[in-house]
This record gives structure tokens, C-alpha cells and sequence, in this order.
């Protein structure tokens, strides 16, 4: 009897140590290197199961769950949340009734105000404060300075555990990217923290996501401009992947590679032979683009 307490006594201790060591993972501290890879590998073993074998395993959800915590302290504010060129935000100096009318169109909860340019964010507005005014019938006020409430401000280099850590510590829930000139770089909410653990979340206000790569015919693609280089060198060509330049997406790519942000109708030749076509573009960012094959590739197609 007391050689059966002392062996259930050491599985206890066993499965007492993985989730310390989980908690390490989750609330910081020196993790056990081979604790995760020893997660992993336990991860890779069902890789394919569909469903639990026993009451109590975990479900394929469960695995990838468990899978993305245990990278979620690689990743840093650099990586999460959404780029710069996708910044929704409102200039100090706009109207209440302007500002009621983004927030429709936005379908956010909270809009970042800057000052001048993207680069100076002095803070943000949440939706509660806007609708307290409407739903009370309180006098609209001439400017948002009242409104205007303290962001988080991190380094690229912040981790995202840590980051996490800082929103619920000071309970707010927007953090402004800055790189290093301290210029804005993106931005992070609560949720997009979130969503690195448990998948895209996506509420009946969110519109069913297009595609950002669609084959036409000659074997041509229509590119939306934020479509990643990993994607483009997935189902296109592998040499689209390739670059020596710090860019991720098909738009910041032909931006690189012309040296400026192409006009509409522009055209940006790549090094394999491929023809980046602008159709749709702006002062300070591409939207679309058409990408041609390779002469080549064209004659064997037709």
C-alpha cells in the first residue's frame, strides 16, 4: 500500500511540474525549455486524431489552442495587431458629428486621434463616451478634447505576453506601436492579443473576409495590396517570396521595387520576371494590384 501512495504520490508530482510550468509560460518567470518541447511533441503525437479518445483528452480545437500559447511569448507588438496602412483614425480637430458618423462606418469601439499626422497619436476615443452623449441628449461638444482618452505606447520590441500583462494592469485595452524614430507602426488591441491563442474572432458586425489573392485568366492574379509575400510565394511563385528588402505584403513589395508609391496604371517589374500592375492607389499607399506572369510562363499557358 504504501509503495502504491508513493507512485501515485510521484505522478501527482509529475503532472504538478507541466502545469507550473505552464503557468510559467502564461504568467512569466524562467520556463523549463524542455517542458515545452516536451508539450509539443505530446501536440504533434495526436496531430491527426479527430476526435478525443477518452473523456477528458483534448479536442483538436483544444491541441491548436495549446499549441499557439505555447509561442505566444515569442511573438512581440510587432508582429499582432493591425500595420499602419490599416489605421483608422481621426484628427484632433474633428467634428463630434464627423466623428459619430466614422465610428458608423468603422464599426470599431475605439479610434486612435492624432495631431497633424498618423505619427503623433495623443490618444483615443471609445464609443461609450460618444454614445453616453446621444443616448442622454447631452449638448454635442465643440471639440473631442474631453473625450480624448490615454493609449498604451510600446516599443515593436514589447512582447506579447508582457503587453497583455500591461493592458490588464492598467485596464486599457489599445496600445500604440511605435518604432524606432517613435513614429506609429500599428496598433494592438485586447482582442488581437487574444486572437493569437484561440483563432480569428469574429462578431455578426464583421463582414464575410474576401479573398486577397484571385487567380483570372492567362494566369494572372488580382492582388489585394495587403496579400503577405509568404502567401503570394504559396500559390503563385516561390520567387515572390524573395526579398532583401523589410517588407511583408505584395503592396509594400512594388512600393520597394519602384522606389516610390505607384500611380494607378503603373506598372513595377519584379526580378523573375513577373509584372506588378497597379490598379488601384493613393499618395501614401497601394490598394490593388494585377500581377502578370512571365513571358514565358504566358506562351506555355496560352
Amino acid at each position: 500500500m504504501a509503495d502504491d501512495r508513493s507512485s501515485a504520490g510521484n505522478g501527482d508530482s509529475s503532472e504538478s511540474n507541466i502545469w507550473r510550468g505552464l503557468k510559467h509560460l502564461i504568467f512569466g518567470g524562467a520556463p523549463e525549455e524542455s517542458l515545452r518541447d516536451q508539450l509539443e511533441e505530446a501536440i504533434d503525437r495526436h496531430e491527426d486524431d479527430p476526435a478525443p479518445d477518452a473523456k477528458g483528452d483534448l479536442t483538436p480545437l483544444e491541441r491548436q489552442m495549446v499549441r499557439n500559447l505555447l509561442h505566444f511569448g515569442e511573438r512581440d507588438a510587432g508582429d499582432v495587431g493591425v500595420p499602419r496602412a490599416d489605421i483608422i483614425a481621426i484628427e484632433e480637430g474633428t467634428t463630434f458629428a464627423h466623428l459619430v458618423q466614422i465610428f458608423a462606418e468603422a464599426g470599431h469601439s475605439r479610434l486612435p486621434v492624432y495631431r497633424g499626422a498618423l505619427d503623433t497619436i495623443i490618444g483615443m476615443v471609445h464609443i461609450k463616451d460618444v454614445f453616453n452623449i446621444l443616448a442622454t441628449g447631452a449638448d454635442h461638444p465643440a471639440d473631442l478634447s474631453g473625450l480624448i482618452r490615454d493609449p498604451l505606447y510600446v516599443p515593436m520590441s514589447r512582447g506579447a505576453l508582457d503587453l497583455l500583462a500591461d493592458m490588464r494592469a492598467s485596464h486599457v485595452h489599445l496600445a500604440v506601436v511605435l518604432d524606432e524614430y517613435s513614429g506609429t507602426e500599428g496598433l494592438v488591441t485586447i482582442e488581437d492579443l487574444i486572437e493569437e491563442i484561440v483563432g480569428e474572432i469574429e462578431d455578426e458586425h464583421d463582414e464575410a473576409p474576401e479573398a486577397l489573392l484571385v487567380p483570372i485568366d492567362g494566369g494572372a492574379w488580382e492582388a489585394d495590396a495587403r496579400a503577405e509575400l509568404e502567401d503570394a510565394a504559396e500559390l503563385i511563385d516561390p520567387q515572390l517570396g524573395e526579398t532583401e528588402h523589410d517588407v511583408d505584403t505584395l503592396g509594400g513589395l512594388a512600393a520597394v521595387l519602384a522606389g516610390h508609391v505607384p500611380a494607378r496604371g503603373e506598372c513595377v517589374d519584379h526580378p523573375s520576371g513577373w509584372k506588378l500592375e497597379v490598379l488601384d492607389s493613393d499618395e501614401r499607399r497601394i490598394h490593388r494590384l494585377r500581377l502578370h506572369p512571365p513571358v514565358a510562363r504566358e506562351v506555355e499557358d496560352a
